[in-house]
């Protein structure tokens, strides 16, 4: 079976979530990567270590238009006779996944968390990722949209080959008048720990206990809608229904009182830890671990044992 995986490399590196989109395509069939290569080739060979035996590289494709994307990715996958195609389910694959699938008149399986069954179902996320269904493409050939962090990364060794590729991509939907990077030493759609907080910190001046706690656990720090609304953090932050959808392994909020809509962005999250004066806080009913108490005595001291144990080994 010929796969083809579209990756996206305009932030200058290949990220967490197009190696597990490679290696979940691998484990499937063939796989081909396509990519608008941002980067160097040498960089692009090492996709063979997640399963990549060849990388199409259209250099061309210097933004993320839809339109033009959706061009380049069709061309890829008729020229390679692909009939599976893989995107994780970033911000990149929710506005092309759908328009690939159209394209190519081929279903569309989004929000996938497993590899496909021996019948070819496939599992996905559904209702905001509250329940699990499964979803089975009768099409000659498929779309699926890989939920980030759903599936691990096992590295092992090898090289594909890279090939330049040319594609008429047509005109752009849009014109890119300024292009602002996420700052951050651990980008959060990646992020394997989160610490997030909310109003609960009374003000962006009292962020320094939040981040001192992310620091000490290596992990990227979140925020609740309502801060990011109010500018006391970035936008890039805020995780929710209508802000990043993350499933980190460990999920620890501060000061949120757990409104379905946020919950809707972490539910995902393998372990919830949740900090709250309120033990009636709504997000106690969805967490692992709670703490009742004010975040400004939780979060120090918490961040004082984690420092103890790491002196200690």
């Amino acid at each position: 079976m010929s796969v083809l995986v579209y990756i996206d490399t305009l932030n200058g590196k290949i990220a967490k979530n197009a190696m597990e989109a490679v290696q979940y395509g691998s484990k499937i069939g063939s796989t081909t990567v396509v990519t608008n290569g941002a980067i160097g080739e040498s960089e692009l060979a090492e996709l063979g270590n997640v399963g990549a035996s060849k990388v199409l590289v259209n250099r061309a494709l210097t933004t993320n238009d839809a339109a033009q994307t959706t061009r380049l990715i069709k061309a890829a996958a008729e020229s390679v006779s692909a009939t599976t195609i893989v995107f994780s389910q970033d911000l990149t694959g929710k506005a092309v996944a759908p328009r690939v699938s159209a394209a190519l008149k081929a279903g569309l399986a989004s929000g996938a968390i497993a590899l496909p069954e021996d019948d070819g179902a496939i599992k996905v996320n559904v209702f905001s990722g509250k329940a699990f269904g499964k979803v089975k493409v009768n099409t000659a050939s498929r779309v699926i949209a890989l939920t980030p962090n759903s599936v691990g990364v096992e590295v092992g060794s090898g090289s594909a080959s890279v090939e330049e590729f040319s594609a008429d991509l047509g005109n752009g939907s849009y014109t890119v008048k300024e292009v602002k990077k996420q700052e951050g030493d651990i980008l959060l759609p990646e992020a394997e720990l989160v610490v997030s907080a909310g109003r609960g910190l009374k003000g962006p001046e009292n962020w320094g206990i939040v981040e001192d706690l992310a620091k000490s656990l290596g992990a990227a720090t979140a925020c609740s809608r309502p801060v990011a609304d109010i500018g006391w953090r970035p936008h890039h932050e805020h995780v929710g229904q209508t802000g990043v959808a993350i499933r980190p392994n460990l999920y620890i909020a501060a000061g949120i009182s757990g409104a379905i809509q946020h919950l809707a962005g972490v539910n995902g999250s393998k372990v919830i830890v949740v900090i709250n004066t309120d033990p009636e806080a709504p997000f106690f009913k969805a967490a692992d671990y709670g703490i009742i108490g004010d975040a400004f005595e939780v979060l120090p001291k918490l961040t004082a044992e984690i420092q103890k144990l790491k002196a200690q080994n």
